[in-house]
């Protein structure tokens, strides 16, 4: 099956007049901060990209400062603090813990986030004129992980516990992401057991372990934990998983839903163009995804012993063989 590749988002245009772009102009520099690196390559070609739509050039126009905590959240602090010393002219965040670090280290420059809901985690003021110095798109990162239970209800008709392993070194969005899917457990009959809260990588291996001997069918992880170590340990333990991301099924994992990571991060660039043509974060308005994507990764699939249902199979927007 072909991926498809609309996305709508609600407000502002994606597209500018040949005119209204971007003139010659000292370099800039982008700061990008970001937790691991399996993102990072679609990340900064679909970035880049998106500038280049409007004729800013990466090496003549502007340069990307990449940050990486390489999964470690500890390290978000001090990686956005350096970004303020360097004086970036924009800070791009990738998910939510980035925003908030990015946030908490500069009210001066402007921050462009891919995040979480940004209202339930006091990014923004509101999203249709953001305040501060943020702005940018809520990826909705803690509904599509409460639809994750339903897709599992819809794949795995005889579980009945699913398991949840939750970043508690992100406590401000954690809280609402565990809402959603107990939310959805309740509405779909389904017991929202082991949760299990870990602080970082190294403690990734116990809180899987512990799922299995919970006897959990089926886990729902916490998109901001690394995506490659979760796709070994979860193979390794023969246990369905799914996340918010959609790295985690083109890399391994069974199954992912959430918004088009790629076009949101081309769509980044749109925000970014707007900053450093001069205007405020504060008059920006916060956009929210539409489309959402369904990936299920079939070859795992196969691997795990489960048969996809038919009308399961047809909703998906990518079936990787």
């Amino acid at each position: 099956m072909q991926r498809r590749h609309f996305m709508a988002l609600l407000g502002g245009a994606t597209a500018w007049p040949l005119a209204a772009r971007a003139q010659p102009s000292p370099m800039k520099r982008i700061g990008a901060l970001v937790i691991g690196n399996v993102d990072v390559p679609s990340f900064l070609q679909e970035l880049r990209e998106g500038l280049s739509e409007f004729g800013r050039i990466d090496g003549r126009d502007y340069t990307i400062e990449l940050r990486s905590a390489k999964g470690e959240l500890s390290r978000l602090p001090e990686l956005a603090s350096e970004l303020v010393r360097l004086k970036v002219d924009v800070i791009v965040a990738l998910y939510t813990p980035c925003a908030l670090a990015a946030k908490a280290a500069t009210r001066d420059i402007p921050i462009v986030i891919l995040s979480g809901d940004p209202l339930r985690t006091g990014l923004v003021e509101s999203l249709s004129r953001p305040g501060g110095n943020v702005t940018g798109l809520s990826q909705m990162s803690a509904e599509v992980h409460g639809k994750c239970v339903e897709l599992f209800r819809d794949m795995l008709p005889s579980a009945r516990r699913i398991g949840v392993i939750a970043n508690a070194a992100d406590p401000v969005f954690v809280k609402y992401l565990l809402e959603q899917i107990h939310r959805a457990g309740e509405a779909t009959a389904t017991e929202i057991s082991p949760v299990v809260m870990i602080r970082g990588p190294d403690e990734l291996e116990a809180a899987v372990a512990t799922l299995v001997k919970g006897k959990a069918d089926a886990l729902i992880y916490h998109s901001s934990l690394p995506t490659k170590r979760m796709v070994e340990l979860t193979l390794a333990h023969r246990l369905p998983t799914a996340t918010g991301v959609r790295s985690f099924a083109e890399n391994g994992g069974l199954m992912s839903y959430g918004a088009d990571g790629p076009a949101l991060f081309r769509y980044a660039a749109t925000f970014v163009h707007k900053i450093l043509r001069g205007e405020k974060p504060a008059d920006i308005p916060v956009e929210q995804p539409v489309k959402f994507e369904l990936v299920i990764n079939l070859k795992t699939a196969k691997l795990l012993g489960i048969t996809i249902p038919p009308a399961l199979l047809a909703r998906a927007d990518d079936a990787i063989e």
